[in-house]
């Protein structure tokens, strides 16, 4: 049995660490881009990565034209959060960050095979939301 915590091997443990980092990662860069776009400094990454958008002239047709330090200062959170779509989700959403910490935590608690689908389920998820992340126009 020799792992880390009661009852669980190695390869689990290191799965477990590696989601919970992930996820830190995340909602470390989630809170950063959040702050941008509350003090009026979002810029085209901040809101390509936050809502999901990669197109530079979508991003323009849903929160209009940047100003001249292209920066959209009259974009809130509440705007974000209505444009976001499935791919915004992935990359900065603060409640699936937060369920894959929990689907961690949940397997190191209880090691049962089923936990075990959800956390690589939460694996998959962490690593589908890097994935899309490389896509995010600089």
């Amino acid at each position: 049995m020799g792992g880390y915590l009661p009852y669980v091997d190695f390869t689990q443990f290191a799965l477990a660490l590696a989601v919970v980092l992930s996820a830190l990662v995340s909602l470390i860069g989630t809170s950063a881009r959040k702050r941008t776009v509350a003090m009026g400094e979002a810029k085209l990454s901040d809101l390509a990565e936050m809502t999901g958008i990669f197109d530079p002239k979508r991003v323009m047709a849903v929160f209009g034209p940047p100003d001249m330090s292209r920066t959209w200062p009259s974009v809130t959170l509440l705007d974000v959060r209505r444009a976001r779509g499935p791919m915004g989700w992935l990359m900065s959403s603060d409640l699936v960050d937060f369920a894959c910490i929990a689907a961690a935590i949940l397997l190191l608690l209880f090691p049962h095979p089923l936990v075990q689908l959800v956390l690589f389920g939460a694996l998959g998820v962490q690593m589908a939301g890097w994935a899309v992340s490389t896509k995010v126009p600089k």
